[in-house]
């Protein structure tokens, strides 16, 4: 291999000009390090770094953590990384699982008014999902119960939003997304469509199940070891863009679900919880595009976007009562 430089190069930046004595104690180590943190130039960054730092230490020194303890830690995370792929994303996973994900998710999309309230991407959302009209199924033959889901995409005025692209993706009956198939041709049980002029929208897909969230990894380890289940409630994903309004990402969940209060990744909210339509009609069936069989379930919820003003609005008056210690 060759030799990029004859010697080890610095990053550049000069040692500090700060009081810090040598780390003789404990405390000294994070008083140092807090100093240290003060020399990122970016307001945010300082902000955030010091209060991780800040609740990090704190909870080495809490719980008088062992060595072994976080070279387990460290071996955990390096396992993590190591098992993800370009279709496995493990370390989101132990985002879900350890709620950070859903944290994260509620604290940057209040509920304003009557809009839909958002819930977890997951790790099985892909890029390649096809183009579909309304109308068509995202799901090959043969994938599970049928499922014609419809609605209309809306402003929190009521007025239509035209031309939203919708995508969605969900599990066959088997409870497997398409790409925890070792043989994965093309996307299966997803789709990419628009909602037209008057904001409506129409597709045909499987009734999806509950399933358990990959086991065969660390994060499944870790739920062993914290005596959790690794199940998920069944549910359909969307995630909703249109142009001056912030995108939707969110999840419908069926009502009657065992998991659905125990939710592995902390998913489920109530405005969430929607009922299914059983239709038993062979001339619906077909006009609804499904090529046998006479009975299927309808799925019906109208999708209220918030515009980026309203949003925006929202996270400053959320930002001004965390500064002044509201609950």
């Amino acid at each position: 291999m060759a030799q990029v430089n004859d010697h080890a190069v610095s990053n550049g930046i000069a040692a500090p000009a700060l009081d810090l004595p040598f780390p003789d104690k404990p405390e000294i180590i994070t008083a140092n390090l807090l100093k240290l943190t003060e020399l990122a130039s970016n307001p945010r960054t300082r902000f955030v770094f010091r209060n991780l730092i800040t609740k990090l230490h704190e909870f080495v020194d809490e719980t008088s953590l062992t060595t072994d303890e976080w070279m387990s830690t460290i071996q955990f995370l390096t396992r993590t990384g190591q098992t993800c792929t370009n279709i496995r994303q493990e370390f989101i996973l132990l985002s879900d699982v350890l709620g950070v994900s859903a944290l994260v998710d509620s604290i940057n999309n209040p509920l304003i008014g009557t809009s839909t309230e958002s819930s977890v991407l997951g790790p099985f959302f892909t890029e390649d999902a096809p183009e579909v009209e309304h109308g068509d199924s995202i799901a090959s033959e043969g994938k599970g119960e049928y499922m014609y889901v419809e609605g209309r995409v809306l402003s929190t005025t009521g007025e239509p939003v035209p031309n939203a692209v919708i995508e969605t993706w969900e599990t066959d009956e088997n409870g497997f997304y398409d790409t925890q198939y070792s043989q994965r041709d093309k996307p299966d049980c997803r789709g990419r469509l628009r909602s037209n002029a008057k904001g409506e929208y129409g597709y045909r897909a499987v009734v999806p199940v509950a399933y358990p969230i990959p086991g065969d990894g660390p994060v499944g380890d870790l739920l062993l070891a914290l005596g959790r289940h690794n199940m998920r409630p069944n549910h359909l994903h969307l995630m909703v863009e249109a142009p001056g309004y912030k995108k939707l990402i969110t999840a419908l969940y069926p009502e009657g679900d065992e998991y659905l209060s125990s939710d592995a990744v902390f998913g489920v909210k109530k405005s969430l919880v929607v009922t299914y339509t059983q239709v038993d009609d062979e001339a619906e069936a077909r006009k609804r595009g499904f090529p046998k069989g006479s009975k299927f379930k309808l799925l019906n919820f109208d999708i209220i976007l918030v515009t980026n003003e309203e949003s925006q609005a929202a996270l400053a008056q959320r930002a001004k009562k965390d500064a002044n210690g509201a609950v």
